[in-house]
């Protein structure tokens, strides 16, 4: 099978077919007991894991601490904290999972995403969604009821946004008489990776996403899933996209630990944990993005474990 499309150094890097690569959420860090991270070292953390050979961070989007949801992400601004990022990493593909479209005028996003892109040197990863936390909708004078249809119109326009003086009416407005917006993404295109269904059909991502990101699933409903999307690029024309999920774990000292189910992942052996990343790269998965929120051991020596085992299979 050939490779997936060419779009920037870290899109590139990360989604290779017929392979997974690993990588990991931020903040890089155990917070059990409370929605909010310490953030404590996050900036090392982050280059440690860039030293360590992990493929990508993602960063999360989450305006509000609703108190109903129970995790504020890393607290910081995706956009803000991306720049900082950018400047302090070399070769680590920068991910976002995900911007709620709906909550943000898309020229905002198209500007501060090709930015980073830029000052990153291509690689900006940009996940999209529509939004799962109602109660941010009424905060922002949204409607959440409507919010698949407008995460259409934002991005078809950040589409759009990437070409030179585009005009187009759009709900979100109507750029025109030349008018342009800069910079430019490297490679004149973004990577826009839509998260879950994000109120669309199945036939409207495969038509318009450079892949999609998955929840964590049983291996069976996940390889059905990833079964339908492929058939589903094909009846669209387009060629293999790639698939990608996050996954909470906590890695127990015994690295031949068997699988114990905790929130969206496992509690497992680091020996485990490499069997069931193969099951996941057999199955069409390629790039999971590990969460240590719920991990239990110490998160630097996690990270030193995971390279010495995980990474040297996957992230070659």
């Amino acid at each position: 099978m050939e490779n997936f499309q060419t779009i920037n150094k870290g899109y590139n890097a990360v989604f290779q077919a017929n392979s997974l690569s690993v990588g990991l959420v931020v903040p890089i860090e155990s917070y059990q007991t409370s929605p909010i991270p310490t953030m404590s070292n996050h900036l090392d953390k982050v280059q440690l894991a860039e030293k360590l050979g992990f493929s990508a961070v993602w960063l999360r989007d989450v305006p509000f601490n609703v108190p109903s949801f129970g995790d504020a992400g890393q607290t910081f601004d995706p956009f803000v904290y991306l720049g900082l990022l950018a400047g302090q990493t070399k070769d680590i593909a920068l991910g976002v999972a995900s911007i709620i479209l709906p909550l943000r005028h898309p020229a905002h996003i198209a500007k501060a995403a090709a930015t980073v892109d830029v000052l990153s040197g291509g690689r900006l990863i940009l996940g999209v969604a529509s939004g799962d936390r109602p109660q941010e909708y009424p905060a922002l004078e949204q409607d959440f009821n409507t919010r698949g249809e407008r995460f259409r119109a934002a991005f078809d326009y950040i589409r759009q946004m990437a070409d030179y003086a585009p005009e187009f009416t759009n709900h979100y407005g109507s750029p025109y008489g030349g008018m342009d917006m800069l910079p430019k993404p490297v490679n004149t295109k973004l990577p826009l990776i839509v998260t879950g269904s994000s109120q669309q059909s199945i036939e409207w991502i495969a038509q318009n996403s450079d892949g999609w990101m998955l929840y964590p699933r049983h291996t069976f409903q996940q390889t059905q899933i990833i079964r339908d999307w492929k058939e589903e690029l094909e009846k669209v024309g387009r060629t293999d996209q790639p698939v990608m999920q996050p996954l909470y774990i906590d890695l127990t000292q015994d690295p031949d630990s068997p699988p114990k189910a905790i929130h969206l992942g496992m509690q497992l052996g680091v020996n485990r944990l490499l069997e069931y990343l193969k099951t996941l790269e057999d199955i069409g998965i390629n790039h999971v993005a590990l969460n240590l929120r719920f991990n239990n051991a110490n998160t630097e020596e996690s990270l030193y474990r995971l390279s010495e085992t995980v990474l040297k299979e996957f992230n070659r």
